[in-house]
């Protein structure tokens, strides 16, 4: 049986398609678990109750997988250099197919190769759903650093990546390199953002982020500091990744799946405001923004309407 070597775990993983990969030992991440704790009790996460649960999990990966040694961290460009209109913005990252399904697919891939060669390996993929903290590991992997707009951001692609992990039981060959904080005294993602959901370097109060409110939140209408700031966003927010300085790096994406599907970055406010569910079903299906569910796009798009003096009631 042979045994796995980095190298060749990272040579596998770029020919699947991605661009970064690091490796390093499972160890619970305390700094970063004593952080998740204090921005919990400030309720910084609002609605998105799912973070609060197990947060020992999301510090220890060795709760998600008991024999875990390795964690394989990787990282997918997607970024497309299309421009959209005014209104009716569409965060990027969902432009193509849900890049949970992309990544899901590529480390699976990754997984079975690993298990042909060492068919005793237990491994857990994780892609954003899994109760761990992708943007940690990804910065103990030397993928990037931790951006001030609290993404992580690279040299290579600016913060225009997909995030991934698989926690394997085998030791590996681990990287050191951890990438040094690029922002220096840039302030221009707090400077830029509407609702000033970045309040301080670093730190994010997402109840006031447009991401947070167009997709996470569930209520009729959207909170007040939201509603008037939507700077044409009725689907996420990239502004603080579009205006930040590393953008300039991006380069477009060799995923065909993450190419614009069909009318996305020109479907009309109208349209979004009076979608039916077999309609939203039928042109979302495996997009990420069926997450929104029928109901928030519409109260989006309505709301974006109300503030140009448009009911969208009539239009269909």
């Amino acid at each position: 049986m042979k045994q796995l070597q980095s190298a060749d775990i990272k040579a596998k993983a770029q020919e699947l398609g991605f661009q970064k990969i690091g490796i390093v030992p499972v160890t619970a991440l305390t700094e970063e678990g004593v952080r998740l704790h204090e921005w919990l009790a400030q309720n910084f996460h609002g609605a998105m109750y799912y973070l609060a649960r197990d947060p020992e999990k999301r510090s220890d990966p060795r709760l998600l997988l008991p024999s875990a040694q390795s964690v394989i961290c990787v990282a997918l460009n997607y970024y497309q250099p299309e421009s959209q209109p005014a209104t009716a913005k569409v965060s990027r990252y969902a432009w193509g197919d849900d890049y949970h399904d992309v990544l899901q697919e590529k480390l699976k891939a990754l997984r079975d190769w690993m298990l042909e060669q060492t068919p005793d390996l237990e491994a857990k993929i994780c892609v954003d759903t899994a109760p761990i903290m992708d943007k940690a590991w990804a910065v103990r992997a030397g993928i990037g650093w931790l951006g001030k707009h609290t993404n992580v951001i690279t040299r290579e692609f600016g913060s225009w990546v997909f995030l991934g992990e698989m926690l394997v039981s085998a030791e590996l060959e681990y990287d050191s390199y951890i990438e040094k904080d690029h922002c220096g005294k840039c302030t221009a993602c707090l400077d830029a953002c509407p609702t000033n959901a970045i309040i301080a370097p670093y730190q994010l109060d997402a109840t006031r982020c447009i991401s947070y409110g167009t997709i996470e939140l569930r209520s009729e209408e959207l909170p007040q500091e939201i509603g008037e700031n939507l700077a044409g966003w009725v689907f996420g927010c990239d502004i603080c990744q579009d205006v930040c300085p590393w953008s300039r790096f991006s380069k477009p994406t060799a995923e065909p799946r993450f190419t614009p599907r069909p009318g996305i970055t020109s479907l009309p406010l109208e349209a979004m405001a009076t979608m039916s569910q077999e309609e939203f079903s039928t042109r979302f299906r495996g997009s990420a923004i069926k997450r929104t569910k029928v109901a928030g796009l519409r109260r989006n798009a309505r709301t974006l309407l109300q503030s140009t003096g448009h009911s969208g009631s009539s239009e269909n």
